[in-house]
């Protein structure tokens, strides 16, 4: 057996008995790679013929690789091509035989070009083997006759291996396939990557990339049982615009398909709850090869609804609820809702409208506007533990020690006054009425409305996902301090100061600002937010951040000028503690669903101005400090809280809660017009612990929770809804 590579010099060869056996030289085919496709397979018709005679064989007495001397890769190719080969020195082979083997050897891929020349040599048929490497791959070109869809580093990355090194068409082979599954990893299923269109002698590889693009989106209305037509025939209308369905889709006409963008694009039109499903279609464009139309077949779901219920909140007490509202008015998703709302301590009347996407705006800003009219007693001028504020009809201020003409004289009986707050009245005198206690509660009813816009930071894309959203408005309001009988009360007076009559002229405060009948507020407000949450609903990493500014100006000596601000950060750590639920206790090879984390609030807020009572900060209550009551810790100028909540699954849909709120209002309660809460001896500051289950349901987390307040013996009961954060 013989192995030689030799440069052959020109050496005039007789024709002989071989040329009719083995013929002239055996050429193959140029090779180029092929397409990544796969091909469907033909099959043939096999007919059988007669036995053909068996082909003449010679003997072979050398095998000589030549075309290779002085390559840097000169052994490698040699190998390469010698083991593709079943002829050997000493066999004794046909035409046939040789044409394999030739065909062997341009299957390695290291080839441009093959020729076998046999020729007669001393001792049998030499065979020649010329072959002509493949340059040394250099540089990967890409021609894209629309957008280019694969970045210079991913191509870059994916041959750096082969940059340097002699190019093979199967390993390039392979090296596309990596290319193509990237690119259906992207979402582009239908880009097909083809060539090599060329190899330049320096080593350049041009690919050509095809890419299915976008004719079109097409909406059509589908009824539920998923047909386009009606039994006449005729295609189904629908109530919304199709500009409205059409605006959620990313996919642009000449755009490259993408499928990850089309699975976007879906869920936010499911997120308008317009629909109750959507099928696509890709339809494609016979003129317009690759191109494919997107046909969205959607069913529309009743948008109108008219709901009620009842309720009960510390702040209102027993309260019923009706509601009514259209999500697509006029089929342009637009939302308009009125709410009526109406209990124990007050009521509310609420028209809103909401236009979740401004039409033709391309940062996707949203407005909103409402009109009210409430009656609400607020919870400043309320205290669970030490009595409230009441209104009194006038006052003489004698400028002396006592105010006198206070009105009513809170006299139950002949020899004990009432008790100083509602609970401890009705629980001492049930038979008298809840007018004789509540009679002359502060009662604010504010008329007004307001509007605001809000957009993403998306930078003119309202397809981008970003973290960034701001909010601008305006809002109006008149706010007049009255009693039950809704008569004018603009003064009142501690039920721990009020007594036959006459009270300490510093005792007297004025619920309004500068104690008129009214207040016009009319401010502009400024807000943002930054949302990195991994989920919505319940985040277990991530932050959150909100700042925003409320501007009042006074627009006549009733109206007060003051700002308004405040902030909050909240931040989520995950955690791998308890595993009381099962699915913190996953099986092999099942995937753990245990969410817990732990996560910290910082919040914080301040008046500049002269504010009325009723605009201060409120501390305490089931979204502040959890052991106090509602407005129960402090009535202030400035306040800051901190939170920090451990949260964990328990049971099915049961979380568990422990927590720790602290809460000051930084000596502010001073400096509030009245000192409501001093003169209610609020505490001003304090630390609550405690603990909580939390059910979830469609509406969001119930949460029922007990709280200390200030590590001492005295627990509160709280039943909220929704996380405190």
């Amino acid at each position: 057996m013989t192995r030689r590579m030799s440069r052959r010099s020109s050496v005039a060869v007789r024709r002989t008995v071989l040329g009719l056996v083995l013929g002239i030289p055996l050429v193959a085919q140029p090779g180029l790679a092929q397409d990544v496709q796969v091909e469907e397979s033909v099959t043939e018709t096999v007919e059988v013929a007669a036995p053909v005679p068996e082909a003449p064989r010679v003997l072979i007495s050398e095998v000589l690789i030549e075309g290779i001397s002085g390559h840097p890769e000169e052994e490698r190719l040699q190998i390469a091509a010698y083991d593709a080969m079943e002829v050997r020195p000493g066999s004794r082979v046909t035409r046939q035989e040789l044409q394999q083997d030739l065909n062997a050897i341009q299957a390695t891929g290291w080839f441009s070009d093959v020729r076998i020349t046999p020729q007669n040599g001393p001792l049998g048929v030499q065979v020649i083997v010329q072959v002509e490497p493949f340059p040394t791959l250099t540089e990967v070109d890409l021609v894209t006759p629309k957008v280019e869809l694969l970045p210079a580093e991913v191509i870059e990355e994916t041959f750096s291996s082969d940059f340097g090194r002699t190019l093979n068409l199967n390993d390039l082979q392979q090296r596309m396939k990596v290319l193509q599954k990237w690119m259906a990893d992207q979402g582009y299923s239908l880009a097909r990557i083809t060539g090599p269109e060329r190899v330049s002698p320096e080593g350049v590889v041009t690919l050509k990339l095809t890419q299915g693009s976008v004719a079109g989106v097409e909406v059509k209305f589908l009824n539920k049982e998923g047909e386009d037509v009606d039994e006449k025939g005729n295609p189904i209308g629908g109530k919304t615009k199709d500009w409205v369905v059409s605006r959620e889709i990313s996919l642009q006409p000449g755009d490259p398909f993408n499928r990850n963008k089309l699975e976007k694009d879906l869920k936010r039109l499911y997120a308008t709850k317009l629909f109750s499903d959507v099928k696509v279609t890709l339809r494609p464009v016979p003129e317009q090869p690759g191109d494919v139309m997107i046909v969205l077949g959607v069913v529309e779901q009743s948008t109108g609804q008219l709901s009620g219920g009842l309720g009960y909140s510390q702040s209102q007490g027993v309260f019923g609820q009706v509601s009514v509202q259209d999500t697509n008015l006029f089929g342009r998703a637009w939302n308009l809702g009125l709410n009526l709302t109406y209990g124990q301590y007050g009521g509310l009347a609420n028209l809103n409208f909401t236009d979740p996407w401004i039409y033709g705006d391309k940062h996707r800003t949203s407005f909103r506007s409402s009109l009210f009219l409430s009656q609400q007693v607020p919870q400043v001028f309320q205290s669970e533990d030490s009595g409230n504020i009441r209104t009194i009809n006038s006052y003489v201020d004698n400028n002396n020690k006592y105010a006198y003409e206070t009105g009513r004289e809170y006299k139950f009986t002949k020899d004990k006054k009432a008790p100083g707050n509602i609970n401890k009245a009705e629980d001492k005198f049930p038979e008298r009425s809840w007018f004789d206690y509540e009679g002359d509660t502060v009662v604010l009813r504010k008329t007004g409305g307001s509007f605001s816009f809000a957009r993403p930071l998306n930078g003119g894309d309202p397809f981008k996902d970003t973290k960034w959203n701001v909010l601008a408005g305006m809002s109006f309001t008149e706010v007049r301090p009255i009693n039950f009988a809704a008569e004018s009360r603009p003064y009142g007076v501690s039920t721990n100061n009020l007594g036959n009559g006459r009270v300490k002229d510093d005792n007297v405060i004025c619920i309004s600002y500068n104690c008129a009948n009214s207040n016009f507020l009319m401010g502009v407000r400024f807000a943002t937010t930054y949302n990195n949450f991994n989920n919505p609903s319940n985040p277990t990493s991530g932050n959150f951040f909100t700042a925003g500014t409320e501007q009042f100006v006074g627009v006549n000596e009733d109206s007060p000028t003051f700002n308004r601000f405040r902030a909050s950060y909240t931040q989520f750590f995950p955690v791998d503690w308890l595993k009381i639920h099962k699915g913190c206790r996953p099986k092999p090879g099942e995937e753990a669903n245990c969410p817990q984390a732990i996560g910290v609030q910082v919040k914080g807020g301040m008046i500049l101005g002269e504010a009325p009572p009723y605009e201060a900060f409120c501390m305490g209550g089931s979204n502040s400090i959890r052991g106090w009551y509602d407005c129960d810790l402090a009535v202030a100028k400035s306040f800051g809280e901190l939170t920090i909540e451990y949260r964990f699954p328990l049971i099915s849909i049961f979380s568990g809660e422990v927590f720790m709120d602290a809460g000051t209002d930084f000596g502010t309660q001073k400096d509030v017009p009245g000192k409501p809460g001093m003169l209610l001896d609020k505490d001003g500051s304090g630390v609550s612990v405690g603990t909580g289950v939390i059910v979830t349901t469609p509406v969001g987390p119930l949460r029922l929770e007990v709280a200390s307040k200030d590590f001492a013996e005295d627990w509160r009961f709280n039943l909220g809804v929704g996380w405190k954060f």
